[in-house]
């Protein structure tokens, strides 16, 4: 896939294009989808190719954003990964990288999160060289926390997010470097 950033084993990683609309309606108009997300899903195409467009905005004025995750075999649009850039006070931290995935929910419970989560992380860490990369999650979102743990983020505290307690975890490029140096 020519515009691919990142090659995993069954997926392509690249940046979300105007035709993931569909795809990106599908993902966040399930209510399922946004049981930890707080229960606000889209209701239009419209409002998917909004997605869209904010996230390419992200891509031009920080210079990254979340990226799509195309499966190999089928071309079918699985959902999103990869960071965005956090400008507004979360948990008292600013500008930083948080770590996201989010599917389709028939791409549930197949390791895809976690298969390309890592790959987002390898690429943080090895192309772009991020001192270090954070991730939260719903204190009851057991799969997004599993996720973020087999990736090698450590929970570091738990905090209120918009009056929800959420989980706060963190990696350091060195950190990153001695799990990579193990495995």
């Amino acid at each position: 896939m020519a515009n691919a950033i990142i090659e995993t084993e069954r997926f392509y990683i690249r940046p979300l294009i105007a035709d993931d609309a569909d795809g990106i309606f599908e993902l966040d108009s399930n209510p399922n989808v946004h049981t930890y997300l707080g229960n606000k899903p889209i209701k239009t195409l419209i409002e998917a190719e909004n997605v869209i467009r904010l996230i390419q905005k992200q891509y031009e004025d920080l210079g990254i954003g979340r990226w799509a995750i195309i499966e190999k075999s089928t071309g079918n649009f699985v959902g999103w990964t990869g960071f965005k850039y956090i400008v507004e006070p979360i948990n008292n931290h600013v500008n930083y990288h948080d770590l996201g995935y989010r599917l389709i929910e028939r791409y549930w419970g197949k390791g895809i999160a976690t298969e390309t989560a890592k790959a987002c992380l390898k690429y943080a860490f090895e192309v772009l060289e991020l001192d270090k990369v954070y991730g939260i999650c719903d204190v009851d979102n057991t799969g997004s926390r599993n996720i973020l743990e087999k990736c090698g983020l450590k929970l570091i505290t738990r905090f209120n997010y918009d009056g929800i307690p959420h989980f706060w975890f963190k990696i350091s490029n060195l950190d990153y470097q001695k799990l990579s140096a193990t495995n």
